[in-house]
């Protein structure tokens, strides 16, 4: 049963917001919660990657001051569509990052891959509260994340609901008293697969995730386990602590969403339904708490949880993202741009699911680590390492 009330205590003044990534599945449930608290905030700017209709409709809803859609091709649609409103309408790769650049004082970075690294980035170079659902961020350039974020006292609110889960327990005072975070995985749809049977998964079984409610590039993400590879690297940014102090645990049931391990026993976790609204909204209402609109977690009609260690022979991508955020430099950047064309690559039905792990490491034997200066060293690398994915997926 649903909560009934879902109103936000009224902030001194509203709270200016910007989703980047508005029409997908984090920006949708974060528009659904805006919408449910609408004297609580005010629309800056919306921007979409291809859905214009969508995009078009949560305008008209919401009333920002921009709406932008990051394909060319699609802005006299947009435009059309948006006459008369008052509303500005603008397109290009170059507009996404205007749009992140505007005056809000809270922007959801939700924009898929490498492509939301710019936008965020202009984000925090205005010292606000991004809050950070695009993990290739810190995957591709988390050094240089990092460095501008505390150079520019901007404040990264944590959407994954793993990281969010860390973010809500753990102990910033002391934080020699963290022994070890522990990353929660449902184990995807494959969980329980032999490596033989993944050999010949559709992309429709790897799109159909147990749990989550996610687009296709995250859930075949999910199915691979990449997706918690690139969590780990991006935890070690977020949290600050080493590879070896991270784990990563098979948790079914995908209601534990992560847990603190402290020097003196204790382990702490943050528990719920598996429901991103919850993360969302307590990183749109950050430092206080709304109410989301989620079934409330009852423990005793789900009965059982259960854990269990990944398999590393089924499941390659996590020894891949260990090895690439040791390595360090470019490496996480290799890992991150590969995987993506590898799992383009799987949805157009090119390449098999178990040959996405392999592109990934061929990337990685074949393209040396470097050290990264600048966002240009990023976006090079990242370049080099399509490039060869894109042939690797051609079998060329």
């Amino acid at each position: 049963m649903e909560v009934a009330s879902t109103q936000l205590r009224p902030l001194a003044a509203p709270r200016r917001v910007t989703v980047l990534g508005s029409t997908g599945s984090i920006g949708c449930n974060t528009v659904d919660l805006i919408e449910r608290n609408p004297e609580a905030f005010e629309i800056e700017a919306l921007t979409a990657h291809q859905n214009v209709a969508l995009l078009v409709d949560q305008a008209r809803r919401l009333g920002p001051r921009l709406a932008v859609i990051a394909d060319e091709s699609r802005y006299g649609e947009l435009k059309e569509a948006l006459a008369g409103t008052g509303i500005d309408v603008a397109a290009g790769r170059e507009a996404l990052v205007e749009a992140a650049d505007r005056p809000a004082d809270w922007v959801m970075a939700a924009i898929v891959g490498a492509a939301g690294l710019a936008p965020t980035l202009a984000a925090v170079r205005r010292g606000v509260s991004i809050a950070l659902a695009n993990k290739e961020t810190l995957v591709c350039a988390g050094s240089l994340m990092v460095a501008e974020i505390a150079r520019h006292g901007a404040t990264v609110l944590p959407v994954d609901s793993e990281h969010n889960a860390i973010f809500q327990v753990l102990e910033t005072r002391h934080p020699d008293a963290v022994e070890r975070i522990v990353l929660t995985a449902s184990g995807g749809p494959f969980r329980d697969l032999s490596r033989k049977a993944m050999a010949d998964v559709t992309p429709d079984q790897a799109v159909a995730h147990p749990n989550w409610d996610m687009g296709a590039k995250i859930s075949v993400d999910s199915a691979t386990m990449m997706n918690k590879g690139l969590e780990l690297i991006e935890a070690h940014h977020l949290f600050g602590l080493p590879e070896p102090q991270i784990e990563i645990l098979v948790h079914p049931q995908s209601v534990v969403h992560s847990m603190v391990s402290y020097i003196d026993g204790s382990v702490l976790a943050q528990l719920g339904q598996p429901d991103m609204r919850t993360p969302i909204a307590y990183a749109l209402a950050w430092p206080a708490r709304m109410t989301a609109p989620v079934d409330r977690l009852d423990l005793a009609a789900i009965g059982q949880l259960t854990f269990e260690a990944p398999d590393p022979d089924r499941f390659p991508a996590l020894r891949l993202a260990r090895q690439a955020l040791c390595a360090g430099g470019s490496a996480p950047t290799i890992l991150n741009a590969a995987n993506e064309i590898a799992v383009q690559g799987f949805l157009s039905g090119r390449i098999g699911f178990l040959k996405i792990a392999e592109i990934v490491e061929q990337a990685l034997e074949a393209i040396p680590a470097a050290a990264l200066n600048s966002l240009d060293d990023v976006q090079q690398v990242d370049r080099e390492a399509r490039d060869l994915a894109s042939h690797l997926s051609n079998g060329s």
